[in-house]
C-alpha cells in the first residue's frame, strides 16, 4: 500500500471500515468505486482504492466472497440470498474449480455434480468428515441444501462417492506408472510415487481418498470404503509378493508398515524439501537395504 494510502486509513479511522463492512453484507454486489460513492454521500471521505483495500483485509475484495460472508454468517446459509445471487455465488465456486483444474474443461458443459463433488472432498480433507454439514457443502458451490440431495442422498453417499472416484483415478495412475518398470523393487518404488504425490500435491478427491486408507472412528462408513481399500492394497499384496526378500521376512507386516508410512506422509510433509519422488526412493530403499551400519553387529556387546 502507497504512503498516501497509509495516510488516507489513518483518516478514516473504524467508522468507514464499519460502514465499507456493512455495504459488503447489504449490497455485496456494489463495486468499489459503487461502494467510494455512496459513502461519500455518507459524509466518508474514501476513495475507490480505500474501499479496496477494507475488502482486502477482510477477504472480501471480489462479489463471490462476500456473498459467500453472508450465506456462512447467516441461519438460512445460500437461503438469505437472492435466486440471482446463488447463481453468481455457483458460478464463482465453479470458476475457481475451473482454474483449480477439479472441475470440467473449458468450453465443456458445467457437470455440477462434479462439482459438489469436489467441495464436499475440499471440506472433507479440511475439517473432517463429522465436521462438515451437507448446508457446508451447499454454501461452497452456492447451491441451497436440498439442491445437494437432488444428486446425493446423504453425506454418506457423497462421502462414498468421493472415495470411488478417488481409488478410480488412483488405480489408474498406478497401471500406467506399472507399464514402464519390470524391477521388482522399481516397480514398487513407482507405486509409492504415485501415492505420496497423490496425498502431498493431488486434488481434494485424491487427498481424502488416501488419507481414507488410515481412517478410524466411523467403522460403519469405513466398512463401506473397504472393498475399495482392499482392491488398492491387493496392488501392493502383490507388489511384495514379487520382491525377492529373505525367507524369514514377513510379507503381510511389510505391506501394512509400508502403507502407514504412506498414509502419515501428509502430516509432515513440506514442500520444497525432498520431491515425492525422493522420498518414495528413499523410503522403499530404506525397506530394501536397512538402516543398520555394515558391520555394526560385529562389535556390539552380544557379538563379543
Amino acid at each position: 500500500m502507497s504512503l498516501d494510502a497509509c495516510h488516507e486509513e489513518e483518516r478514516r479511522g473504524p467508522d468507514v471500515e464499519a460502514a465499507i463492512l456493512r455495504l459488503a453484507r447489504e449490497e455485496p454486489g456494489l463495486g468499489q468505486a459503487a461502494v467510494s460513492a455512496r459513502l461519500r454521500r455518507e459524509g466518508f471521505a474514501i476513495s475507490p482504492s480505500g474501499v479496496r483495500y477494507i475488502w482486502q483485509k477482510h477477504d472480501l475484495e471480489t462479489a463471490v466472497k462476500r456473498l459467500r460472508m453472508i450465506a456462512q454468517s447467516s441461519r438460512e446459509g445460500v437461503g438469505a440470498l437472492t435466486d440471482t445471487q446463488r447463481g453468481l455465488l455457483e458460478r464463482g465456486a465453479v470458476a475457481a474449480q475451473l482454474v483449480a483444474g477439479d472441475a470440467a474443461t473449458v468450453g465443456e458443459p458445467l457437470d455440477r455434480r462434479q462439482v459438489i463433488l469436489d467441495a464436499a472432498a475440499a471440506l472433507f480433507a479440511e475439517q473432517g468428515y463429522d465436521s462438515t454439514s451437507i448446508r457446508d457443502i451447499a454454501s461452497r458451490v452456492g447451491l441451497l441444501p436440498g439442491s445437494i440431495y437432488h444428486y446425493f442422498a446423504s453425506k454418506d453417499e457423497l462421502y462414498l462417492a468421493v472415495h470411488g472416484e478417488g481409488f478410480r483415478r488412483l488405480m489408474a495412475a498406478v497401471a500406467e506408472a506399472l507399464t514402464s518398470a519390470s524391477n521388482p523393487w522399481e516397480r514398487l518404488t513407482r507405486v509409492c510415487q504415485v501415492h505420496i504425490a497423490a496425498i502431498t500435491s493431488g486434488t481434494y478427491i485424491d487427498r481424502v481418498t488416501g488419507h481414507s486408507l488410515a481412517m478410524t472412528g466411523n467403522a460403519e462408513l469405513f466398512a463401506k470404503i473397504r472393498p475399495m481399500r482392499e482392491a488398492y492394497e491387493n496392488v501392493y499384496r502383490g507388489l511384495i509378493d514379487e520382491l525377492p526378500l529373505a525367507p524369514h521376512a514377513d510379507r503381510s507386516l511389510l505391506r501394512l508398515m509400508l502403507l502407514s508410512f504412506l498414509n502419515w506422509i501428509h502430516v509432515w510433509y513440506r514442500q520444497g524439501r525432498r520431491s515425492p519422488d525422493e522420498i518414495a526412493a528413499a523410503m522403499v530403499d530404506t525397506l530394501r537395504r536397512g538402516v543398520e551400519s555394515p558391520g555394526a553387529a560385529m562389535k556390539s556387546p552380544s557379538s563379543s
